[in-house]
């Protein structure tokens, strides 16, 4: 962050960090929040601490087939992409399009909670996956839960 305190309009910097270019650009620069958490792994277990919720709610379940494996597959694929993992989840499936792929869904504010509630739980428990047991560090945690909370606004398509 900067600001224009400086004489001439010179940019002088604050406290904190000075990002450049896109969020995209500062996502999947060295390291990658991938990379941070222990890759594909650490995707895996939080998508299928994720889904094990999902199997007995009674709002959710309806939604999915019956056999959620590729449900699992799909959103640890999407979730490892974005953060900055390899690019399979589109080399499979295409743009994600995620509003277009869950408008054959009726999804209000009642899905949308009992989406983030499971899905925080999840997160709320994640470790790096690199076997030393150490957690989540908190800033990494805050953004993939942001992430989640404005994706799950986003797929609401129907009014309670």
């Amino acid at each position: 962050m900067s600001d224009s305190g400086g004489k001439d309009g010179e940019q002088r910097p604050t406290a904190g960090v000075t990002l450049r270019g896109t969020l995209r650009e500062a996502m999947e620069a060295p390291p990658t929040v991938y990379e941070m958490v222990g890759g594909q792994r650490f995707f895996d277990d939080l998508v299928n601490r994720f889904y094990d919720a999902v199997q007995g709610d009674p709002i959710l379940r309806p939604m999915y087939p019956k056999d959620l494996r590729p449900s699992r597959r799909r959103l640890a694929g999407f979730l490892a992409q974005y953060w900055g993992g390899p690019s399979l989840y589109s080399e499979l499936r295409g743009h994600p399009r995620l509003r277009m792929r869950h408008m054959p869904f009726t999804i209000g504010w009642a899905e949308r909670e009992a989406w983030m509630a499971h899905m925080t739980a999840a997160l709320a428990t994640a470790e790096v996956a690199d076997d030393t047991g150490n957690p989540l560090p908190d800033e990494i945690r805050a953004l993939i839960f942001q992430h989640f909370d404005n994706a799950a606004t986003h797929l609401v398509n129907s009014p309670d």
